[in-house]
């Protein structure tokens, strides 16, 4: 009996890790919205942009997961200066 998911469908591992890179993209976006300065909001949401956009065909599991890793911890950068600058 064939299978009937169709022959690009993720594994179950990759569904939820491309879930998770699009939690982080979301959260990062949200908390750029934060930034106070016009300029420096245009700036960090075309960089957050570029980084998600050239990874998005990244398929070796080690690669993304050390992205997600970054990731995560620029968002915590931001977050943490944002927080510092009210």
């Amino acid at each position: 009996m064939a299978s009937r998911l169709p022959p690009a469908a993720f594994s179950l591992k990759q569904f939820l890790q491309r879930q998770k890179v699009l939690g982080i993209y979301r959260s990062m976006l949200r908390t750029i919205r934060q930034v106070p300065d016009e300029a420096d909001r245009k700036y960090l949401r075309d960089w957050a942009r570029e980084e998600f956009k050239r990874n998005k065909n990244a398929t070796d599991q080690d690669a993304v997961r050390m992205m997600i890793t970054q990731a995560t911890n620029h968002l915590e950068q931001l977050q943490t200066s944002l927080a510092l600058a009210r």
